[in-house]
């Protein structure tokens, strides 16, 4: 018998790009209409370095989202110049939930991001003693280095050596892409975890080509083969308690997509949730999204389960061709394809 209808205790997104003036506003109420909570990405320009700015932020995202109960995690970027003294007052902040580490030219103003790893040894001691977790874009980032393979480069060169160095620093291998990932996940020790995207479940690198070049599929980390997006489904369907939902929706206006140089980040909170139980449902696996969604994030973040819940319908719904951002416009994941779940109001 097909499910109709299916409540779970309400989810959080463990990796979401607001940006910040008129496009924050645009979007921040996507999802603070299905999240509790979101880890906030930190690469605005200029990036989010210290608390003071942090603050500022969080305000900011506030007030975007006033009227509702949603909580903005907040996070800083991570440099080769943060200080151990940084990470003192982040932790005494209460609010910062981590720091980002951005290898230097990996994606969206990241230009700041880590030049050398060993730069940072000093605070990422400081961070282990303190339990805050380090968010990795993991992808090594030389020129020399074939693209689908950065993923698996990174993890060789950098998140092995850095696992042995610190082997108490609790670390979220963000968005990964290929088995490599998650095979090492499910084999490290369980300070390691790892966000999954709706995009890289969906999705194989046939997806930018197919009836031309398809901007709007094009982020970073790059689409893989399909062997590797099954792996990922594999982990999906296995419940294991070390992957958690995180988006990665990062809004760029139509044009910044579609010109000559087009930006990486694919808009998914326009229906993050539906289009996550689309996919389990599709595995068979339902019974499975709650622990997904909602429990293994906050389990290893250290923060409380959500409350509340909220219900999904199985209903089919067409997502529009465009939302607006700002004075402009963006192109939204699947966009003028239908969903067959829709949240509850």
């Amino acid at each position: 018998m097909t499910k109709k209808q299916l409540t779970i205790t309400q989810p959080d997104d463990w990796h979401l790009h607001l940006r910040d003036g008129q496009a924050l506003n645009s979007v921040a109420l996507f999802t603070a209409k299905q999240f509790a909570r979101a880890i906030i990405m930190p690469n605005l320009n200029p990036p989010v370095t210290t608390v003071v700015r942090a603050v500022e932020y969080l305000d900011e995202i506030l007030a975007a989202v006033e009227g509702t109960d949603f909580e903005p995690l907040m996070t800083l970027y991570l440099t080769d110049n943060t200080s151990p003294e940084e990470i003192i007052a982040a932790r005494k902040s209460c609010f910062i939930k981590g720091l980002k580490l951005y290898p230097a030219g990996a994606t969206t103003n990241s230009d700041a991001g880590v030049t050398d790893i060993s730069h940072c040894y000093k605070t990422l001691e400081e961070m282990q003693k303190a339990g805050l977790p380090l968010l990795i874009h993991g992808e090594a980032t030389s020129p020399d280095i074939d693209v689908f393979d950065r993923e698996k480069v990174f993890i060789d060169k950098t998140l092995i050596p850095l696992t042995q160095k610190f082997p108490d620093l609790k670390i979220v291998f963000e968005h990964i892409t290929t088995k490599e990932a998650a095979d090492f996940v499910l084999q490290a020790s369980d300070k390691l975890a790892a966000t999954i995207t709706p995009q890289h479940l969906l999705l194989n690198r046939n997806a930018l080509f197919q009836g031309g070049l398809q901007p709007h599929n094009y982020c970073l980390p790059v689409l893989k083969r399909d062997t590797h997006r099954q792996a990922l489904l594999k982990v999906i369907r296995s419940g294991s308690n070390k992957f958690f939902l995180g988006t990665d929706s990062a809004p760029h206006t139509k044009h910044k997509k579609e010109s000559a140089c087009g930006c990486a980040g694919i808009f998914s909170a326009h229906a993050a949730i539906e289009i996550y139980t689309s996919i389990f449902e599709e595995q068979g696996v339902l019974d499975k999204l709650e622990a997904f969604a909602s429990f293994n994030g906050p389990d290893f973040y250290g923060l409380p389960r959500n409350s509340k819940t909220i219900t999904l319908v199985k209903e089919d719904w067409q997502v529009p061709d465009e939302y607006s951002l700002g004075s402009d416009t963006l192109v939204p994941f699947l966009a003028g394809q239908t969903i067959h779940w829709k949240m509850s109001a």
